[in-house]
């Protein structure tokens, strides 16, 4: 079953979207810009050049942020795609808030999320810098999977690319230009020397797209994806991957104890009193 047949979309259609969801969503809210942490990967790749096409150069703020373990051929692609766009920049270094923290004791996984909040923190303090909004990356796998961390690359004020698996980022990043070289190299949260998100994972992201589409977006059982021929060890870990870091993808519960509560029965949308 080849992915990117299955997973196919109308590319301009849904790149107008996109692009118009940006900038609807940045403006309505009362902003004009936009700040993205840029890897040098395809997701965040992604995301700068829509959101050159959504908010125009001047308003398109990537700050790069490599630890002293980070590839240089990360921050090289990150630099391809600023000179390609003619977007704003800021390189922080967050060796030294890191490292006076980490200890000789953390594992490897605890140094990665450390990084990813770290990360996380200088992007809002950047957006309230430059008056703009935070902007994500994560995509549609990643969030279902978990396979990010929590308040670290998962947040952010809005996601273009949340609803898209990593084989239709693939697709998109090709319509919109992203360089071959960053669409086709490795996927990796380069958290530590040598990751590499799918011998992480334990299976490749075109297996996972495929799996996790006929799981929820078509609602299929286990047994029937199954069927479909993939492995059932594969097909289980997946569902319960997704199972288990439900609580990931949702804001904090808050003890009901009054009337009207927050997220419970005082629900508004986000842009409410904007229009």
């Amino acid at each position: 079953m080849d992915p990117y047949k299955v997973l196919s979309f109308d590319e301009p259609k849904i790149a107008d979207y996109l692009i118009e969801f940006l900038r609807d969503e940045i403006h309505k809210v009362g902003f004009e810009k936009a700040v993205i942490g840029l890897s040098g990967g395809i997701d965040s790749g992604l995301v700068a050049y829509l959101l050159k096409e959504a908010l125009g150069k001047e308003n398109v703020y990537a700050i790069i942020l490599p630890y002293k373990t980070s590839s240089a051929e990360s921050v090289d692609d990150a630099f391809k795609i600023i000179n390609e766009l003619g977007i704003n920049y800021k390189k922080v270094d967050i060796t030294k808030m890191a490292d006076s923290y980490i200890e000789n004791n953390f594992d490897k996984v605890r140094i990665g999320n450390i990084l990813a909040r770290l990360r996380m923190i200088i992007l809002f303090d950047q957006s309230y810098e430059t008056n703009a909004l935070v902007v994500g990356t994560s995509n549609k796998t990643e969030l279902l999977l978990g396979y990010g961390t929590w308040y670290g690359d998962m947040a952010s004020s809005l996601n273009p690319i949340g609803d898209l698996y990593k084989t239709q980022v693939r697709i998109l990043s090709k319509y919109m230009g992203v360089p071959q070289s960053i669409i086709d190299k490795k996927p990796t949260a380069d958290l530590w020397v040598g990751q590499s998100d799918e011998e992480e994972l334990g299976f490749s992201y075109d297996e996972a797209d495929l799996i996790l589409y006929h799981l929820f977006d078509k609602r299929l059982s286990i047994d029937e994806v199954v069927n479909l021929g993939f492995r059932e060890n594969i097909v289980n870990g997946i569902f319960e991957r997704v199972r288990k870091n439900q609580f990931k993808r949702l804001p904090p519960i808050i003890a009901k104890v009054s009337r009207r509560s927050v997220n419970w029965d005082f629900r508004f949308l986000r842009d409410w009193g904007q229009i």
